[in-house]
């Protein structure tokens, strides 16, 4: 359990890291310091005197408390044999992460860098104190697969930072949309796309669509779901679509699949549209238990071409994700980004941009002719 002190001395840095307070700038008053934590002068003086002594904070006399200048100390002590690069990633020993991670790994390492993982588990909070461990340990490049992509991010002030100081950094997987960063990616909205028409042009009409809505790989693949409808005369029903959240993934898609195949009508779905592998084999529980056959009753498609894929007894059809080759080419930008930022600021850094994947279909066992 945290000490008040040390509550309020981390909350201090932090507002450093994330640029509220900038070089030379007044900080709150010990007063004021007091009320925001419910804390004793005592404790707030031990905080700042602590910060003072490692180089956040000087005091001038009368005048108050000052958020310190470190960019110089910080470049003098950025050791000069030390190459490092750091990976923040949404989850690192699950699903598609360890070929994304092994693929950039294996990169760095040829090249002579060493690599810190960080694993945000899809939390915000944890993505900060990453971003702050960062900030102050002289990381050369940062790539990052950002957490829960399509919401706003508590967390911009951090990477404004980062650009303040001159670390580059790239997106993987998804981006912010807000800061515009160099990000590599899959398209995403295409690949719903071809899952969607690919379903449409084996006859099936009522196409039951997936998707996670709090990134934004998840609404660009429903966009692709959406627009194959249109191009193809296809009537939307909104019904057939589900949304959920990274906390309703275990719960919510299961519930709604047994809700639609539990319906007597006519507009019961013939084919699933998966907003990605994983899920797609938790609804296969699902359609067995309703004892339906894969695909003569219904057909279901992926996303990923993950290991999961082949898993089962039922091969799944998926649109292709370029995982190991995904880290493999961020590596080599981030790479490039570093060379060119030694001494450039990050506005004239522009020759480097955003590289996307195009997707493909892999055609397997799981789709097949709509016969109702």
């Amino acid at each position: 359990m945290q000490t008040k002190y040390s509550i309020v001395k981390q909350a201090i840095k932090s507002q450093i890291l994330n640029g509220t307070f900038q070089p030379h700038e007044k900080i709150s008053s010990e007063s004021e310091l007091m009320k925001e934590f419910g804390v004793s002068r005592h404790t707030v003086r031990l905080a700042i005197g602590d910060l003072v002594n490692q180089g956040w904070l000087y005091r001038e006399q009368g005048a108050g408390t000052f958020c310190a200048d470190r960019s110089k100390d910080e470049e003098n002590a950025k050791p000069g044999n030390h190459k490092n690069i750091a990976i923040i990633t949404t989850h690192i020993s699950d699903y598609i992460f360890p070929s994304i991670i092994r693929g950039a790994e294996s990169h760095l390492s040829q090249q002579g860098y060493q690599v810190s993982l960080f694993s945000t588990n899809n939390d915000h909070e944890n993505e900060r104190k990453f971003l702050e461990k960062i900030l102050t340990q002289h990381f050369d490049g940062v790539i990052i697969e950002p957490t829960r992509s399509a919401l706003s991010n508590p967390n911009i002030n951090y990477y404004l930072n980062l650009e303040r100081q001159n670390i580059p950094y790239i997106m993987i997987n998804a981006y912010y949309d807000e800061l515009e960063p160099i990000s590599i990616t899959i398209d995403d909205e295409k690949g719903g796309l071809l899952q969607t028409e690919h379903l449409i042009e084996l006859g099936h009409r009522h196409i039951a669509g997936f998707f996670k809505n709090d990134d934004i790989q998840g609404t660009k693949r429903m966009k692709g779901y959406l627009k194959a409808h249109r191009m193809n005369g296809v009537d939307i029903q909104p019904n057939n679509i589900v949304t959920y959240s990274s906390q309703e993934k275990a719960t919510k898609p299961i519930e709604m699949l047994r809700k639609f195949l539990a319906e007597s009508s006519g507009n019961k779905p013939t084919a699933i549209v998966c907003y990605n592998d994983e899920l797609a084999i938790k609804l296969l529980d699902v359609i067995r238990e309703f004892q339906l056959k894969i695909p003569e009753d219904i057909s279901i498609v992926g996303f990923d071409n993950s290991f999961m894929a082949e898993l089962t007894e039922i091969k799944l059809t998926t649109v292709d994700h370029p995982k190991s080759k995904m880290g493999e080419v961020a590596a080599k930008v981030i790479l490039d980004m570093v060379k060119s930022s030694k001494g450039i600021q990050r506005k004239d850094q522009k020759t480097q941009e955003s590289i996307q994947f195009e997707p493909k279909l892999v055609n397997r066992s799981s789709t097949g002719a709509n016969k109702k």
